[in-house]
């Protein structure tokens, strides 16, 4: 069975939002390694309206040699959770959406395959984890305060009760969590 991989870039004060305004500067070898393992062991991308629409507008222009990422990312399945996206262009993606959408994730949880990682898309992932689809929850958190943005858990998440399963402090600072959800 396949695993439904959450993971985020956050920063210290909770903020998910606009990664690519504060992340970089503490991007190094080691989160390089912890985003590449994660990565390899990729079967397919779940992702909310929103991120597919930033990953659309971006990884089909980028070119492997440039990054190194662009290859398997292009290359994978992606599903994006939608029910007002009425098509989705980028090369192997499947639009889900509709009454039956936790039936539809847990039809592609029994697939073989690798795991089926979701990035930003904070809002699906609420709903995965209330839902008790999120088998895991990566967290990848910045010494930094950003003050604004949207958070992963806003306006009230349903109640989630967490078990943290490993934790690494990077040199720069960085924590890198690994939680499961406990069944309650």
């Amino acid at each position: 069975m396949r695993k439904v991989i959450a993971s985020f870039f956050m920063s210290i004060d909770g903020v998910v939002d606009a990664p690519q305004d504060w992340h970089f500067p503490f991007f190094d070898e080691d989160m390089g390694a912890v985003v590449g393992g994660t990565l390899s062991r990729a079967g397919a991308f779940l992702l909310g309206r929103r991120t597919y629409e930033e990953w659309a507008g971006y990884w089909p222009a980028q070119s492997s040699e440039d990054n190194p990422m662009a290859a398997s990312i292009n290359g994978l399945p992606k599903y994006v959770v939608s029910n007002t996206l009425e098509r989705a262009d980028w090369e192997g993606t499947t639009i889900l959406g509709g009454d039956d959408l936790n039936a539809q994730i847990a039809q592609l949880k029994e697939q073989d395959g690798g795991d089926i990682n979701v990035s930003g898309s904070g809002t699906l992932v609420r709903s995965l984890l209330a839902d008790g689809l999120v088998d895991e929850l990566n967290l990848l958190v910045h010494p930094i305060v950003v003050g604004t943005g949207r958070h992963l858990f806003e306006d009230g998440p349903a109640p989630a009760q967490l078990e943290l399963t490993a934790s690494h402090t990077f040199g720069n600072g960085v924590l890198h969590l690994v939680y499961k959800p406990v069944a309650v």
